[in-house]
């Protein structure tokens, strides 16, 4: 059941994700239609796309892990058995735990710091908060330790789905 409530947030900030993606575009193109034809861009645009950029990668950091859409060698991994598989897997959802929750207990000082003194990015006619993405970052990686925590506990009752173990196509 719980399993069930992560893949489905997880789905969720992927879906929130590419909808933020999709209307950067527009913004970038409103820019450089604004610079190029009246000779005045989008003011504020450099530090949405910034911010935009970061929200969007870690907004998708949970479904990409539950998808098995990480990184992986797979002309190695293709050539071993399914034991060894399922080792490289537990160990590699380790080090994601490992890796996520450093990420995660490090970036909630910064989270309350931005959000308690305002923090803003940007000079001038648009000022942009900063909080935003600085909270996405510590839901992303909570999200991607939960998620590399329930691929860990699959591979030690060896219970691994395809797209855990990488086979899936």
């Amino acid at each position: 059941m719980a399993v069930l409530i992560i893949d489905k947030v997880s789905r969720l900030l992927m879906v929130l994700a590419a909808i933020l993606a999709f209307s950067l575009c527009f913004l970038v193109v409103a820019d450089v239609l604004g610079r190029v034809i009246f000779n005045h861009p989008v003011q504020g645009t450099p530090e949405i796309i910034s911010l935009s950029i970061v929200i969007v990668c870690y907004l998708q950091t949970g479904f990409a892990i539950r998808s098995g859409g990480m990184l992986r060698v797979e002309a190695i991994t293709a050539h071993l058995p399914q034991w060894a598989n399922t080792i490289l897997v537990a160990v590699g959802a380790l080090l994601g735990i490992v890796f996520f929750s450093v990420i995660f207990f490090g970036s909630i000082e910064g989270a309350m710091y931005a959000w308690e003194s305002d923090e803003f990015e940007g000079e001038g006619a648009l000022r942009v908060p900063v909080w935003p993405a600085k909270f996405v970052i510590v839901i992303g990686c909570a999200l991607a330790t939960i998620n590399y925590f329930i691929i860990f506990l699959s591979a030690l009752r060896g219970t691994l789905t395809p797209q855990e173990l990488g086979t899936a196509h």
